[in-house]
């Protein structure tokens, strides 16, 4: 089994000094560096320190479409996605081989172990809205609801299947969105104690303006919401929800963010209602 390695990065020069080395120290068969057209000599300093690292420059596309473009650059089927502040240990790789021989698994999120609160995850439909939370971490793998965008291994035949991360998202909720599409057609994530890591949560995401970071996360919420939730009964529901929300003036905001995408996430709605296998009541233990 070989691997991959994608990082996405965005003017991430003083992450890349502080962290490469120790990406490269897992042993991955190909490393590439997917970069969001930065400005601050982070293309150069790969050329000249790490020559053998792939590099695949472009113009700006979020981290979304960063992403997308190292997954399809990798040659190999599994897939390890590191944010540039994710240190993980040496043999991040043992697990993973045990977790793929399961044909049936999409994904595998890591333990960042310097996170004691965050592990597997469960989904929850609660006052209309899906909402995920973070169980107890246990001592062998255990199915999750989403495996990390950032700190995760998936397997690409599949992702190229499900098209790869929604671009429409930008970022945030984006690998929410693929892992519940997986598991509607079937396929597991599983979120693996031994498959160790250290986040220590620098995203260049700091560098955008809280305010407008906050939008487009509870922006995607409701088109992951309206993309996926395909159950009738439940539908309705969220409707509620979204009027009960709105008794606070400044979530119209969001609403009218999201409306503005509804044109182009209603085919793709289309294909998921065709695709899927498993229902929405199902994966939410409804």
């Amino acid at each position: 089994m070989k691997f991959s390695v994608v990082i996405p990065n965005w003017n991430g020069l003083s992450l890349l000094k502080k962290n490469f080395k120790r990406v490269l120290a897992v042993g991955a068969d190909e490393v590439i560096v997917s970069d969001d057209n930065s400005k601050d000599g982070s293309l150069e300093y790969i050329k000249k320190k790490y020559p053998r690292v792939k590099l695949i420059p472009h113009k700006r596309l979020g981290f979304a479409g960063n992403v997308n473009r190292g997954v399809e650059a990798a040659k190999h089927e599994i897939v390890i996605l590191l944010n540039l502040d994710v240190i993980p240990r040496k043999d991040l790789l043992e697990s993973l081989k045990e977790d793929f021989q399961d044909p049936t698994v999409f994904a595998v999120s890591f333990n960042e172990i310097n996170s004691p609160k965050l592990s597997w995850t469960k989904g929850y439909f609660l006052k209309g809205y899906i909402i995920h939370a973070a169980g107890k971490k246990t001592k062998t793998p255990h199915e999750t609801f989403w495996a990390s965008g950032g700190s995760g291994a998936f397997r690409k035949s599949m992702w190229e299947r499900l098209g790869g991360f929604d671009e429409s998202f930008k970022f945030y909720w984006e690998d929410i969105d693929i892992c519940y599409r997986a598991q509607k057609r079937g396929w597991k994530c599983l979120w693996d104690p031994r498959a160790k890591v250290v986040h220590k949560h620098e995203s260049t995401f700091k560098k955008l303006r809280k305010s407008y970071v906050s939008l487009i996360q509870e922006r995607n919420q409701l088109l992951f919401i309206w993309k996926n939730l395909t159950a009738p009964k439940l539908m309705p529901k969220h409707i509620v929800g979204i009027f009960y929300r709105l008794k606070n003036p400044g979530y119209l905001k969001v609403v009218l963010a999201a409306l503005i995408k509804l044109p182009g996430l209603i085919p793709k709605r289309l294909k998921e209602q065709e695709e899927a296998i498993i229902s929405d009541r199902k994966i939410l233990n409804l």
